[in-house]
């Protein structure tokens, strides 16, 4: 099967506009979740082990992603009769009840998206697209089918999206650093006069004039 190049979007790309029918019903992406973030996650199938695992803990953690404001959306090239057998089952036999859409994509979607590897075949890979209230591309993750996704991750991953705004931006395991916890980092300096008064500014603390942080503003 050949494959034609796709036009993956990139950081800060608008997402692209598709009209996608899924298991409530069709969707206009990204424009009927316009005001609010979503994340996108895309699937190699249904009836899969480490796929239905993934459900399972992306519904688990679904209050977290509801109190940020961020929708979530499965997605693969299964068909909709699928998605909904496949989540009755996991109601059924995990007692678990999926309340996120699942997209039934085609080829063309999935490659508008890059979620189609030349060398797997028809499924799509596991894929996280995080999208913001004006329907941009903020953050991709790409994981093999092999490997089931961390879904803290995820959800930590818009919570830094959400704090960083406006604020600066967050350290590594953010909010966990070992070395500034939960504080924002400052933009850098762009100039000498601004580089010196960061020192004297108490509303920071600094390591140098290029490593200041501030508390996040709630």
């Amino acid at each position: 099967m050949e494959f034609e190049q796709n036009n993956l979007p990139l950081l800060g790309d608008p997402f692209p506009k598709l009209k996608v029918q899924t298991t409530h019903g069709e969707i206009n992406l990204p424009d009927d979740y316009y005001g609010s973030w979503f994340v996108l996650f895309s699937h190699p199938a249904d009836f899969t082990p480490v796929c239905t695992t993934e459900f399972v803990a992306f519904q688990k953690s679904y209050p977290e992603f509801k109190k940020l404001d961020c929708k979530l959306i499965g997605m693969s090239v299964d068909q909709v009769f699928s998605h909904i057998k496949w989540t009755q089952w996991i109601k059924e036999k995990l007692n678990v009840k999926i309340e996120f859409p699942v997209i039934a994509a085609n080829d063309t979607i999935a490659l508008k998206l890059g979620m189609l590897h030349p060398g797997k075949g028809s499924n799509t890979v596991r894929a996280v697209f995080v999208v913001d209230p004006e329907g941009k591309v903020r953050l991709i993750m790409y994981y093999p089918q092999e490997i089931g996704r961390n879904i803290a991750e995820v959800v930590r991953s818009v919570k830094a999206l959400q704090a960083s705004d406006h604020q600066g931006a967050v350290p590594a395991n953010w909010p966990d650093n070992s070395l500034i916890k939960d504080r924002i980092i400052v933009p850098p300096a762009k100039d000498e006069k601004t580089a010196q008064s960061r020192l004297q500014d108490k509303k920071l603390q600094c390591y140098d004039w290029w490593f200041c942080h501030k508390p996040l503003e709630k």
